[in-house]
């Protein structure tokens, strides 16, 4: 198949309805991407459903770019390393054969098991916009089991995750390393009999612990480890969330070298293109623009780095008389980014 080269998809949804498949065709976008669909099945995915999604979205004159996470039971065990992870990687294979069957390129993952965490999901932007905010110092004054239920998130794409893990012993970085490593050997020669990409996308808050469990994708040195234990599989690659790299500290920096680093090896599967203000421990997301990096600088890098795949919507401001999804946000952010991809369009001759 051609390379298509740098598109615009939209996203982070779990249903395939009629509506949102008319506001796609309207923005004039080319693809979607669906987050964790509401599907049939308690431990796995079957093809029929999935191919469902691949056709309807073809009624309308687009592509299913990728899906993005499966339900976090689904593999549960497999990040924390608990009894019955050997089952769950078999089933999450079946899954990723499913996937492939159904003519869908991507699968997104994640490896966080107690999920996203926002301290304030409304906090006031541009404008008054409702954004979304992540403050260290407020998870710290609460309880492990406390914060976890209170700073899940609701409305930003993801699937919400109850407590995981309540035990009194941390779950160390060692520990989380070597289920990764356990996980990803298992699954990767899977993705590439399946002809699908594995895209890692990274934690959100960019912190090393949260809730007792320690987190990996957290900074650059994390995504490049995880590089060196794919063994150069070409079902591995990323979701390069651009926000979560802005959130890290160090901010903007992060943004390069990450698209310097992956997007030469052909690695960057898609990107997630939002922003933030400020950085870890304390950042509240933002409009496209006003944020830690320059879009049209970031645009031209990946453009630079060989990237070929496709930009995504992801968390957006609510802006006044919005839907729970954010239908205005949405539009504002993939206009912006039409106009920068045409821009660059027309530079590159």
């Amino acid at each position: 198949m051609a390379e298509r080269g740098i598109r615009i998809g939209v996203g982070q949804f779990n249903e395939l309805t009629d509506e949102k498949l008319r506001f796609a065709a309207q923005l004039g976008v080319e693809g979607v991407q669906m987050n964790t669909p509401k599907l049939p099945g308690e431990t796995k995915w079957e093809e029929k459903d999935l191919r469902a999604l691949v056709d309807k979205t073809r009624e309308y004159g687009m592509v299913l770019e990728a899906i993005e996470n499966v339900p976090v039971h689904f593999y549960d065990k497999v990040m924390l390393g608990q009894p019955g992870r050997d089952e769950q990687i078999e089933n999450y294979c079946d899954t990723v054969r499913a996937v492939g069957a159904a003519s869908i390129p991507v699968l997104g993952y994640h490896f966080m098991p107690n999920s996203v965490w926002r301290t304030d999901r409304m906090a006031p932007g541009r404008g008054g916009a409702g954004c979304t905010q992540f403050d260290l110092a407020e998870v710290e004054k609460r309880s492990g089991r406390d914060a976890l239920l209170e700073f899940l998130p609701t409305g930003l794409g993801h699937q919400s995750a109850m407590p995981l893990y309540e035990g009194a012993n941390v779950v160390t970085a060692e520990q989380m390393w070597a289920n990764y490593a356990y996980f990803i050997d298992a699954v990767l020669p899977v993705a590439e009999a399946a002809g699908v990409k594995l895209a890692l996308h990274p934690d959100d808050p960019p912190v090393p612990m949260l809730g007792g469990v320690a987190r990996l994708f957290w900074s650059p040195d994390g995504f490049k480890r995880a590089w060196e234990l794919s063994k150069g599989s070409p079902a591995w690659g990323l979701d390069l969330c651009l926000g979560c790299c802005s959130e890290m500290a160090g901010g903007k920096a992060n943004v390069r070298e990450m698209i310097e680093f992956f997007g030469p090896k052909g690695r960057i599967f898609y990107v997630h293109f939002r922003d933030v203000q400020g950085t870890v421990p304390f950042f509240t997301e933002c409009f496209l623009g006003e944020g830690n990096y320059d879009p049209a600088e970031v645009m031209t890098l990946l453009r630079k780095n060989g990237f070929t795949g496709f930009l995504l919507d992801d968390h957006v401001p609510h802006m006044d008389g919005d839907t729970d999804w954010n239908h205005r946000g949405r539009a504002h952010a993939i206009g912006y980014m039409q106009g920068l991809l045409r821009m660059g369009d027309l530079a590159a001759g």
